[in-house]
């Protein structure tokens, strides 16, 4: 296991329905980034959360893998993006975890927003992933996922004390309830005795809706590793290190007395 992995994350003002402009922007922002070993972006970085995300999506190999693997390789990182793919006849909101060689792992958004009748247009994941990456152990999750601490449980693997190290989730997460997002990252960072990315984007989408972000990366104890200023495009970077992990995780063993 890697004792240092450096995450670098991009809040970004996502282009509407604009696929070309947005690989544009994020190879910009992550244009100075040296050494990361994994780059993440909001959900469904390369349209918005859009009403037309069904008919805008791309077969499993398509530009946007394209793109990540690119990305992957360039900078020699795990490059962690959500787009919408049609997979046999079905649609998913699909994150992609590109690794640096062009092969990939990949996680369906299991818990789709009814609320804007994501549910009605695209199917629900029901596969739960754990992959590894530099000897850390990653679970990915999307937006509406984070309410659901049952599917994010970090429950006992065997041998190892937990099946994950570091929960990734990928948004977009309106502004009017960012309180909510903030209190889940650092709840889901808790409960689970893990580091958690919480990538959400910002600006106003194409139906009028404001995000303000509110990006992070949280410890084991709920505390902001790294934070990006409300509503700023940015890429902001943190380390996460394993001995402190392996250290709290010893020190107080809470995953003992799981439910």
């Amino acid at each position: 296991m890697k004792e240092q992995l450096k995450i670098a994350y991009f809040q970004q003002d996502i282009a509407w329905e604009d696929p070309q402009a947005n690989y544009a922007m994020v190879e910009r922002a992550f244009a100075t980034v040296s050494d990361a070993d994994i780059l993440v972006v909001p959900e469904t970085f390369s349209t918005g959360f859009s009403d037309n995300m069904a008919c805008m999506a791309q077969p499993p190999e398509s530009p946007t893998l394209e793109f990540a693997r690119q990305m992957a390789r360039t900078k020699d990182a795990l490059f962690v993006a959500t787009w919408t793919v049609l997979d046999q006849g079905v649609v998913y909101n699909r994150m992609h975890l590109v690794f640096p060689d062009g092969s990939y792992e990949y996680y369906d958004k299991a818990h789709t927003f009814r609320m804007s009748s994501e549910h009605a247009q695209l199917g629900r994941g029901s596969r739960r992933v754990v992959t590894q990456f530099r000897g850390w152990r990653i679970k990915p999750a999307i937006c509406y996922d984070l309410r659901f601490p049952k599917w994010l449980r970090n429950d006992r693997a065997g041998e190892e004390a937990l099946s994950y190290d570091l929960l990734i989730l990928s948004a977009n997460w309106p502004g009017s309830r960012h309180e909510a997002w903030s209190t889940l990252l650092r709840a889901r960072a808790i409960e689970n005795l893990c580091y958690v990315v919480g990538v959400n984007r910002v600006g106003t989408d194409g139906v009028g809706i404001p995000y303000t972000g509110n990006s992070a990366v949280i410890d084991f104890k709920g505390q902001p590793v790294s934070e990006c200023d409300p509503s700023a495009s940015q890429v902001q970077e943190a380390v996460l290190d394993a001995q402190s992990l392996a250290k709290f995780r010893s020190h107080w063993p809470f995953y003992l007395d799981f439910d």
